[in-house]
């Protein structure tokens, strides 16, 4: 037997795609609208939200049975979270149920052993319930306070990030959200590709094949990742959290018709995807990475990207290249050493705008001084290669200072994006 989401997508009369559908897989909607101990769920029935906005249920790939959510509106089945997906079940005999003597959620094989489950503490009186945000939680029977869920998918993604999910660290739960890539098309299992919060010095997002850094966001700087100019967006919020209990990033739709997602692909890219009701397809938004300056460390040490010169990789001010024969060749990996030494007592600062900041991950970070302190205490420390502006919203606050090398930058035009950032020279090029 074919796959039937497949075999739904291969048909071009809808009424006939159902029929055919209803015979193979007819599927119900599940009452009461959870599942308990006494209603479980099986693989000709689903759980729908409040606001018929995502569907619960069983879906196969390559032989294997699943528990995903996918939008219930959406002819085109779209599957955005899934549950056992590196512990499949072998045939469709499967049940997701609340545990009697535990109160987890558990899917069970054929045998009844559990193959997956939440995992929390003993409870009692438990449900589980779809929410309309696409969010699938364990709870109190007559608990519904967000603060008390005793579980829920919002804190363990898959390949990806719904409006209103975290990706990032919550140290009160333990818990670090980030998204990974399906294996491929046809197997849910996590892949290579992974795109994560560090929260080391200044935070910004990374995307990495394994250990491997392919493309970096930028770290927030009050309105956007630096590195991610498109994020002037009339359709979408964004939030930024860094306190001691969480450090996250999250979206919100201005406009709640619209369907839109952030995937970890599993080719390793990453996309956000608007649903065009037009088209009935997924529209790109935005992908990344997009062109060479993306490339993680494509210029090099003191090097800076610039997608509009050629070659496309140049040198800070008062740097060389390290390696000018393969410069020339536009290969700028090497990057750049600085020819005029520092002598720490009369260096000044340069200003490079509308730039994409520099690595951050050892970055010193204080919020509450100016610019002019943050100027002050780069100068006085003789390690630091330069310094900026930590929010640049309201005018700028905080301070941002770099005390190694710097790597990745790039170039933007002005009315793109990025940031002022001030690096350190000898008064010998103040002047250049």
């Amino acid at each position: 037997m074919r796959n039937t989401t497949q075999h739904r997508h291969r048909c071009d009369h809808l009424v006939f795609c159902f029929f055919i559908s209803s015979i193979f897989f007819p599927v119900l909607a599940m009452s009461p609208g959870v599942i308990t101990t006494t209603h479980s769920l099986t693989r000709d029935q689903t759980l729908v939200s409040g606001g018929d906005n995502f569907e619960l249920g069983f879906f196969n790939r390559s032989s294997n049975w699943y528990i995903g959510i996918w939008y219930k509106n959406i002819e085109q089945r779209t599957i955005v979270w899934v549950a056992n997906r590196d512990s499949p079940l072998r045939s469709s005999s499967g049940t997701f149920t609340i545990g009697p003597d535990d109160g987890n959620l558990h899917l069970l094989d054929e045998t009844g052993e559990s193959i997956w489950s939440t995992n929390q503490s003993r409870a009692e009186n438990t449900v589980a319930e779809l929410l309309d945000t696409g969010n699938v939680i364990l709870r109190q029977e007559n608990d519904k306070n967000p603060e008390n869920y005793l579980w829920q998918s919002f804190d363990y993604p898959t390949n990806t990030l719904l409006p209103g999910m975290k990706l990032g660290w919550d140290s009160k739960k333990g818990l670090n959200r980030y998204i990974t890539s399906w294996k491929n098309l046809d197997d849910p299992s996590s892949g290579d590709f992974s795109f994560q919060l560090d929260i080391n010095g200044f935070p910004e997002i990374y995307l990495r094949k394994k250990q491997m850094i392919l493309y970096r966001s930028g770290p927030w700087n009050g309105l956007r990742f630096s590195g991610v100019p498109e994020m002037k967006s009339t359709f979408f919020s964004f939030l930024f959290v860094n306190n001691p209990d969480e450090v996250y990033y999250s979206f919100y739709l201005n406009n709640q018709s619209v369907y839109s997602k952030l995937v970890v692909q599993y080719s390793g890219e990453l996309h956000r995807y608007t649903w065009n009701p037009t088209t009935k397809s997924w529209s790109t938004f935005w992908y990344a990475p997009k062109d060479q300056c993306d490339r993680y460390r494509e210029c090099g040490v003191y090097g800076i990207c610039d997608t509009n010169a050629s070659p496309i990789c140049k040198c800070m001010k008062g740097f060389l290249p390290n390696n000018p024969q393969a410069w020339s060749f536009r290969d700028g990996s090497a990057g750049c050493f600085r020819v005029n030494k520092l002598n720490c007592r009369d260096d000044g600062f340069l200003t490079l705008k509308s730039v994409k900041l520099p690595e951050s991950g050892t970055a010193f970070v204080d919020m509450e001084m100016s610019l002019d302190q943050c100027k002050e205490m780069c100068r006085k420390n003789c390690s630091c290669r330069g310094y900026t502006n930590a929010n640049i919203s309201r005018g700028g606050t905080g301070c941002v200072i770099w005390a190694e090398d710097l790597y990745d930058m790039r170039l933007y035009a002005a009315a793109e994006g990025g940031q002022d950032f001030y690096f350190r020279v000898p008064a010998s090029d103040l002047g250049m």
